[in-house]
């Protein structure tokens, strides 16, 4: 079965753009996703990133015509300027990482809470948003975290993602990582990744 290391912020369009197309490979392949929210703020001020509002008004501006254009080529009805952006992401971070350890379906999870924020503008920084996209989901997350670790625990857990995100050379949301260690950053490169798991089924 193959197996990759899945680096994403939540609150990245791009992570949101690729999840379905991810899922479907996880079904097709019987792919193996290790789902891994990390501090994309961090990363960022340590492989010389930058955070979009300090971004140049040029590269700004063309993100959002790039939105735009995946949007139309997608067909994913996202909303460009969501008045919820960006929104704390703990709250779902720690849906997702809970879920995962007890081998829920965090893939899914964390594309809902995606889709909360770039569908339906909603602040998956509030408890109940995020509730709410785990109920799309499937899973009741008021069980799961009532189950599982604590916000602190699960706080060292995204912390522990982003120093594995920065020791296997990830700088960007979304990052597909294989176990041979090549890694493929961005939704548009999923055509890539799809190749891939061709060669490794072969």
């Amino acid at each position: 079965m193959p197996k990759i290391d899945y680096y994403i912020s939540l609150n990245s369009p791009w992570t949101y753009m690729g999840s379905e197309r991810l899922i479907g490979f996880s079904e097709r392949y019987e792919l193996e996703v290790s789902v891994k929210p990390a501090k994309f703020g961090d990363i960022f001020s340590k492989t010389g990133g930058l955070p979009l509002p300090k971004r140049s008004a040029q590269r700004q501006a063309y993100r959002l015509m790039e939105l735009e254009r995946w949007r139309d080529e997608l067909e994913i009805p996202i909303v460009i300027k969501p008045e919820n952006f960006p929104s704390d992401e703990s709250e779902g971070v720690r849906a997702v990482i809970a879920l995962a350890l007890v081998g829920g379906d965090a893939l899914r999870l964390s594309s809902e809470i995606g889709r909360s924020l770039w569908e339906l503008d909603e602040n998956i920084g509030a408890r109940e948003v995020v509730i709410a996209a785990g109920k799309r989901a499937g899973v009741d997350l008021e069980e799961v975290r009532a189950a599982g670790p604590d916000d602190a625990a699960l706080d060292a857990l995204w912390e522990q993602n982003t120093e594995q995100a920065l020791a296997q050379g990830v700088f960007g949301a979304p990052s597909y990582v294989f176990k041979d260690g090549e890694v493929m950053w961005g939704q548009d490169r999923l055509h890539f990744v799809g190749k891939k798991l061709e060669k490794m089924l072969d």
